[in-house]
């Protein structure tokens, strides 16, 4: 083993056992406190903000003479939005309620007492994530105010930008008296640090990685430590044969297009055979207009072709395919028992829409269709913490155990039993 290597394990080793330390400290630390350094933390990122630029400038050039892909370069680049939901986000963070301490249930014992189930932190929680930046102080702001301390690990690609905002996490903690600790940025671009990270389950408790499947599938089969994984975002609009022309066409066109290099874009579109020939081309249209690829199956490529429009032929790779790109993949179906049976075979859990007037066919969809989040007549584009209402999110479970679709402060927390009495003893 390299004097490199060695120097890596222990710079990991020493950041793992003094989070480890700090979270102990954050067990205790009041919610006024933690709301104090997250605000002071939004404060440092509006007055940096040129900074930050510069540093995001770094990533993208370096991201374009590697040629990193169209979907990653989206996701790193640093906007006024990305910012400015930044800030955002961190603020409305602090205005939650905090879930440290809240009695999840209680009842007193015959012999006099009481048993409370309490919310309570984790406690080190390590996130392991690609190309955006914003996951970096999404993840710092959510784990502190859930009272855990955090272990960042982002992605070579945004090496700069999130050194830049891990700095002014730090800041923020050190200015409001928590411990410097409690957030921590691993300070290299080098495999060797993650692989150590994930054999440290002496000090950290829970691992989350955000990312492609391949990056998930190494943590998941490498890790000492529980992960709560977030998989591909394979999601599937179903037009039904009752669905709203107008607003199927809207659905799927918001689903795919506004923004297509995200987890929750459509990447599949079902349509119902009994309203192809009606629907298809004009929905399929409108996607070609906002600059979508087509790729669809034979009978809806034959009722394409024969309007005009254009389109490819897909393959069974498609159907499985995260493009995160403007291409979808169409099929047309001869039921809603397909629809389902197409996204529980497809689909990665993440998030699926049907577009129907009819509120029968609506519930079995959603009791029927296996995934985090599903959604009648809205785009699955709101599949999101943000949105949900939970502050930032920490990622999108796909797991079922423990934490499933947007992760928000809940999500980060562990129970305890704490129980009180006056003497009791067992007889």
């Amino acid at each position: 083993m390299s004097t490199q290597t060695l120097d890596i394990q222990s710079l990991v080793t020493d950041i793992a056992r003094e989070a480890r330390q700090a979270s102990l400290v954050l067990a205790n630390v009041s919610t006024e406190q933690k709301n104090r350094a997250i605000l002071r933390l939004a404060e440092l990122i509006e007055e940096n903000i040129d900074s930050l630029r510069e540093e995001n400038a770094k990533d993208l050039e370096a991201a374009k003479e590697s040629g990193l892909s169209f979907a990653l370069s989206k996701r790193l680049e640093l906007t006024d939005r990305r910012v400015a939901d930044m800030v955002e986000g961190a603020r409305q963070v602090a205005a939650l309620p905090d879930p440290t301490g809240e009695v999840m249930e209680n009842y007193q014992h015959p012999q006099g007492f009481v048993i409370e189930k309490v919310r309570v932190p984790i406690g080190v929680i390590g996130i392991i994530y690609e190309s955006r930046p914003n996951v970096t102080v999404d993840c710092a702001i959510l784990c502190l105010k859930s009272g855990n301390a955090s272990i960042l690990r982002g992605g070579k690609e945004a090496f700069h930008t999130n050194t830049a905002l891990a700095k002014f996490v730090t800041q923020a903690l050190e200015e409001t008296g928590l411990p410097n600790k409690a957030s921590q940025f691993i300070p290299t671009k080098d495999r060797a640090a993650l692989n150590t990270l994930l054999k440290l389950d002496q000090y950290i408790q829970c691992i989350i990685p955000r990312g492609g499947e391949g990056l998930i599938r190494f943590v998941a089969e490498n890790s000492t430590i529980p992960v709560i994984k977030h998989f591909d975002g394979i999601c599937t609009v179903y037009v039904d044969q009752y669905a709203d022309a107008e607003m199927a066409e809207t659905i799927v066109v918001n689903a795919k297009c506004q923004y297509p290099a995200v987890c929750n874009a459509a990447e599949n579109f079902l349509i119902h055979t009994s309203v192809a020939e009606t629907q298809l081309p004009k929905i399929s249209q409108a996607l070609v207009d906002n600059g979508v690829e087509l790729r669809a199956d034979a009978k809806a490529k034959s009722t394409l072709d024969a309007n005009g429009v254009a389109c490819i032929d897909a393959t069974e790779e498609d159907w499985g395919t995260e493009y995160l790109d403007l291409i979808i993949s169409i099929r047309v179906v001869d039921s809603l028992e397909e629809a389902v049976a197409f996204i529980n075979t497809y689909g990665s859990a993440h998030s699926d829409a049907i577009v129907t007037s009819s509120k029968e066919q609506a519930e079995h969809f959603l009791n029927g269709v296996d995934a985090a989040t599903v959604y009648w007549n809205v785009s699955t584009r709101f599949t999101d913490g943000f949105e949900f209402g939970l502050g930032a999110e920490i990622g999108i479970s796909t797991d079922k155990l423990h934490a499933r679709g947007p992760m928000g402060l809940r999500e980060l927390c562990s129970y305890k039993f704490q129980i009180s009495g006056d003497g009791q003893i067992k007889e």
